[in-house]
């Protein structure tokens, strides 16, 4: 792998460690509507555009002067992923739905397949399949599953989740001349659009003590600098890499989880820290390989 693609899977990378920590911020950020915790975390994540954005100097309009598909991919992105996830889990079980959104990273991998210079192999598919397999044992914490009719349409709006963002993750890759700090308006259009869902959808619960400290680190790390590493990573680094990687978030937030006594450890955590681990490394056989960087 050349030495400016290893940087930007790194850079990418961090962002996976960051939506590790997402569940926990939301548990400590209490009973707060999901819209309405969307805008506030993202109205905080355009706020770090804004400081990107006066570091570089220029004006506000020029930084905001993109091509019409550029703003459509980016709040296709932010604002629909997030949507469709929040509806998919109205209308269907929470762990049925999860586990179907979390085929992105799968997806992310066929998807990057189509991309020039990218060839999928078989070790590519099984690996990310496997790590699969593990986040589907997290999920369902080793337990059965049945799939509803009666939830076929929180089922499908799962899957447009998980299309949603592994589509835009690799149509990004198109887009790599834009700079990464333009993620912040796509955030800033993101917090308008949930702000209006929460008020079309939910009512105003408000944060009390420390619920606000848990949103502001939602806002700083996964619901902020997360996407603009993301956006690093996907547009310049290894993005099948980061697609088999990301399979590594609910593990790491399944042990943040329990390191804070919120969830108990057991035989079926290893079990799927090892599929994730073995799934990813065998889907990264050859970015690994040092006779082949």
């Amino acid at each position: 792998m050349k030495p400016d693609t290893l940087r930007a899977t790194i850079v990418g990378s961090t962002a996976i460690l960051m939506w590790g920590t997402l569940a926990t911020l939301t548990t400590l950020a209490g009973n707060i509507p999901p819209f309405q915790l969307t805008t506030f975390s993202f109205t905080l994540a355009f706020a770090i555009g804004l400081i990107l954005w006066l570091k570089q100097g220029g004006s506000l309009r020029q930084q905001l002067r993109l091509p019409w598909r550029v703003w459509v991919l980016g709040i296709y992105g932010l604002f629909g992923y997030h949507f469709f996830y929040f509806m998919a889990l109205q209308r269907a079980p929470a762990v049925e739905a999860s586990l179907i959104a979390y085929l992105w990273p799968l997806l992310i991998v066929l998807f990057s397949a189509m991309l020039p210079g990218e060839k999928l192999r078989w070790f590519h598919l099984v690996g990310a399949g496997v790590a699969f397999g593990g986040a589907a044992l997290l999920v369902t914490g080793g337990q059965g599953i049945r799939f509803n009719p009666a939830y076929t349409l929180g089922y499908g709006l799962a899957l447009l989740c998980a299309f949603t963002w592994s589509s835009y993750s690799v149509l990004s890759r198109f887009f790599g001349a834009i700079p990464t700090q333009t993620v912040g308006g796509f955030c800033g259009v993101t917090a308008l659009l949930a702000g209006i869902c929460h008020l079309l959808f939910e009512n105003t619960v408000w944060p009390v003590g420390w619920e606000w400290g848990a949103i502001v680190a939602l806002g700083i790390g996964p619901v902020g600098a997360a996407f603009y590493t993301w956006d690093y990573g996907v547009k310049r680094g290894n993005i099948r890499l980061l697609g088999a990687f990301s399979y590594a978030t609910p593990l790491l937030s399944t042990l943040l989880l329990i390191g804070l006594g919120l969830a108990r450890a057991s035989g079926v955590l290893l079990l799927a820290c090892l599929l994730i681990v073995g799934g990813a490394l065998l889907a990264s056989a050859d970015s690994l390989d040092p006779t082949k960087s």
